[in-house]
């Protein structure tokens, strides 16, 4: 029995998406054409792959098992793409960057222009997400490049510390722990918090280490990116726990203030991830040592 790959392929998409619509609107095509080809591949392989239920949908045992196998071909043409492009050099091609928020954010931009100014014809597409969505991406070689701030253990990863960070508790102005010399974990029972959402490496390091003092942030609100966090706590919605390198702007307005945190251990490494046994295309070795300066 031979599949089709287009068939497979959008199929792999709503598997991934989980859904019809946003798998259409990924691969640019009409939501009837994306069930289509679904329905056709379902004949090809003589049992159903995906259930239906209005608008929701779901996998079923021999769709969760496909999808896993395409992900895996998928992966093995990506690297017979990567495999040409490393031998163009930095003449052509493309580098796909993929970074954790506050990075994409706070310190991926000048980097970035240093590369593309050197290296005009290589093409840079850049993806900001979660330290669990990038991982991801990684895995499934969508990506050339990888940096986060969460911690990651997989076994076909190579974590590679890239810098340090420190993670910050900020309030409004007039929060009445700005004005204390000293402020422990145990103070925080009381507070609300306004933070990042699951996956973020962010608040997975914060949770970590307030857990180490019996403290679990009560969570008054979820946003998705850190630059949402900050204008939230602004408002006076909650505390919240940051990255330093993403509150310079709001402290020098005076919308936001620092509390002096004591006792609690917020520091972190920020992370190049590598897949382990994969070379690097010329374009993503060189974009590494624009990295180390």
């Amino acid at each position: 029995m031979a599949l089709n790959l287009h068939h497979l392929r959008v199929f792999a998409a709503v598997a991934e998406r989980r859904g019809f619509s946003s798998a259409a609107a990924a691969l640019n095509l009409s939501q009837p054409a994306v069930s289509k080809a679904v329905r056709q591949l379902e004949r090809e392989v003589g049992v159903p792959l995906v259930e239906r239920a209005g608008r929701a949908s779901r996998l079923t045992a021999a769709g969760e098992q496909l999808a896993a196998r395409a992900r895996e071909l998928f992966a093995v043409e990506t690297a017979a793409e990567e495999e040409l492009r490393a031998l163009r050099g930095l003449e052509a091609g493309s580098l796909r960057v993929g970074a954790s928020t506050t990075i994409a954010t706070y310190l991926l931009p000048p980097i970035l222009a240093r590369f593309h100014d050197a290296h005009p014809a290589i093409a840079l597409r850049v993806v900001s997400a979660n330290t669990r969505s990038i991982t991801r991406a990684l895995l499934e070689r969508r990506l050339d490049i990888a940096l986060v701030e969460g911690p990651v253990e997989h076994p076909r990863i190579e974590a590679r510390r890239w810098r340090g960070d420190e993670l910050v508790l900020i309030a409004p102005p007039d929060h009445r722990l700005v004005s204390r010399r000293r402020v422990g974990a145990r103070d925080l029972l009381a507070e609300r918090f306004v933070v990042r959402e699951q996956g973020s490496g962010t608040r997975e390091v914060a949770e970590r280490a307030l857990s180490v003092h019996g403290v679990q942030p009560a969570v008054a609100l979820q946003l998705g990116s850190t630059e949402a966090v900050k204008q939230a706590v602004a408002a006076g919605l909650g505390l919240a726990i940051v990255s330093r390198y993403a509150v310079a702007d709001q402290l020098a307005l005076g919308r936001i203030a620092l509390v002096r945190l004591r006792g609690v251990e917020l520091g972190r490494a920020l992370t190049e991830l590598r897949l382990e046994g994969r070379r690097p295309s010329a374009p993503a070795a060189e974009f590494v040592e624009y990295l180390k300066a």
